[in-house]
């Protein structure tokens, strides 16, 4: 199972919509969520590398979009490579 790892920041309002995007996308395709609180739980290389861009979305560890999910982008890259 893919692994979508969101980094946010706490009264984000794109970070919620996007949560919410994601969540609708598990309905369809199942992935693990993981969900970053940039400043307090985010390793210092994700703090500086993130900073300005919340929410980043991470695939399996590659960083593939930020600030708003496009959700059919999502789908598709998730059943990418799928057994």
């Amino acid at each position: 199972m893919k692994t979508v790892t969101l980094y946010t920041r706490v009264q984000c309002h794109l970070c919620d919509v996007a949560k919410e995007a994601l969540e609708r996308v598990r309905l369809t395709e199942p992935f693990e969520l993981v969900v970053v609180d940039l400043d307090h739980e985010a390793p210092a290389e994700k703090r500086a590398a993130y900073d300005w861009d919340v929410p980043v979305m991470e695939l399996d560890g590659r960083k593939i979009m930020k600030h708003r999910v496009d959700e059919a982008r999502l789908l598709r890259l998730i059943r990418e490579d799928a057994p």
